[in-house]
């Protein structure tokens, strides 16, 4: 069995979701995974906003405006006048679920229940339209079987076991429709994955049934070499390893999550990405195979502060990288690229909530200073320790780019440079020009 994940855009108007059904109706098992309609999840954001605020006129008209978004999909949607009702009376019941925050106390558990009503609309007008034009179909509710423990991970066990059963209620059924993104928590309240979302759940529930093939459609015909939206002549990947794939997404490419490459790589299932918009086209395939020495791709990650530590007591003191990385860990700060002399440290973090808190702790034991205002520009490929000259060919090509930081041997997959930011599109624009 495989599993499919679509993602807003493919199920974002009533004529995306008609072009899908040629997508899922081929006869084979399989799970499909279904995103929020494109744009709803921020909706629902921004209701949930209001509400938290008690602007419950602002909440109210935020809903009515997106009820009569889903009104519109509907009329397009459906053909027949009896799934035309079916999707009325899903609109207005989950809609009138949504007003009734607007009568009594919000709190973040309401929340997550408002946040979850898009796929929950989703998967049903999806499934819906499926049964009017005669296409066997389960809808398998997600909540019934994704759960996350305390710790906010995927309960691993609870869902092989309640997936599992979830689908052996259905014997002879070969396509079952389920909801991206949401699932419980170790209370049993509606909760969701946040990081990744649904391609997030394709990933968990592809490990968890074992299946054949994880496949993530998306508008782009997979990852790409650079980023497309900044450089020209950009072309898809046809193959990646998991580590180059984890690499990548979490260093700037868009397409996937680097939380959600995880559970496929434990139990060794191939990912793929491929384009809805264009379906015949290959797009890239993510297994455990790294083939060749060669440079794949580039990405770049933006907010990125550097933090450089220098103290005379450092000379060939121990301890004194633990005490500045217990800091880190302490306001659960984590560090992208690290490089060290005998005098100092130099580091990038991408998240500055606790900042001030971190320099305040680090001044008291060294001197600091801070840059922000970066870009980290990751090279990523399968770089064995034998194999010369990918350091020259990299750093020839960005001879005209002045460079702050420099990361290579932590991995055999990734050399990472850290520019200013206003120098983010020449660096990438050299590499593509020097590399490829």
């Amino acid at each position: 069995m495989r599993v499919l994940k679509f993602g807003g855009t493919s199920v974002g108007s009533a004529e995306r979701m008609h072009a899908l059904v040629n997508l899922v109706n081929d006869n084979t098992p399989k799970i499909v995974v279904l995103s929020a309609m494109s744009g709803t999840t921020n909706n629902l954001v921004e209701i949930g906003a209001a509400l938290y605020a008690k602007d419950h006129e602002k909440a109210r008209q935020l809903i009515d405006t997106l009820e009569e978004k889903y009104k519109q999909v509907i009329a397009q949607l459906y053909k027949t006048e009896s799934a035309l009702n079916k999707g009325k009376e899903l609109i207005a019941s989950h809609f009138s679920h949504l007003r009734s925050f607007t009568m009594d106390l919000f709190t973040v558990n309401e929340e997550r229940t408002i946040l979850a009503q898009g796929e929950l609309l989703s998967t049903a007008m999806f499934h819906y339209h499926l049964e009017e034009i005669g296409v066997d179909s389960v809808l398998l509710p997600a909540l019934n079987f994704m759960r996350i423990d305390e710790n906010e991970e995927p309960d691993m066990k609870y869902i092989e076991a309640n997936a599992t059963a979830e689908l052996a209620k259905y014997p002879g059924k070969k396509l079952f429709i389920t909801q991206g993104y949401i699932c419980r928590n170790s209370f049993g309240e509606i909760d969701n994955l946040k990081r990744g979302g649904s391609d997030y759940t394709a990933t968990i529930i592809g490990a968890a049934i074992r299946s054949d093939e994880i496949q993530i459609w998306t508008d782009i015909d997979g990852m790409h070499n650079n980023d497309p939206r900044i450089v020209d002549k950009t072309h898809p990947i046809a193959q990646l390893s998991f580590d180059e794939a984890a690499e990548l997404a979490y260093f700037g490419a868009k397409i996937l999550h680097p939380t959600c490459i995880l559970p496929a790589q434990m139990k060794k299932i191939p990912v793929r990405l491929l384009n809805t918009m264009q379906p015949e086209a290959k797009g890239t395939v993510i297994n455990s195979t790294a083939t060749g020495d060669s440079i794949k791709a580039v990405a770049a990650k933006d907010g990125i502060t550097a933090i450089k530590v220098k103290s005379g007591r450092m000379l060939l003191a121990y301890g004194f990288l633990r005490s500045v990385f217990e800091i880190f860990e302490r306001y659960k700060t984590p560090i992208d690229m690290i490089t060290t002399s005998e005098v100092a440290v130099s580091l990038t973090v991408d998240n500055t909530k606790n900042l001030d808190a971190i320099v305040k702790e680090l001044k008291e034991f060294c001197s600091v200073e801070v840059d922000s205002d970066l870009t980290i520009v990751c090279i990523v490929g399968n770089f064995t320790a034998e194999k010369e000259g990918y350091a020259l060919k990299i750093f020839e090509a960005l001879k005209q780019i002045p460079i702050r930081m420099i990361s290579y041997g932590g991995s055999e997959h990734n050399v990472s440079i850290l520019v200013d930011t206003k120098l983010k599109k020449d660096a990438l624009v050299a590499l593509n020009k020097g590399l490829f």
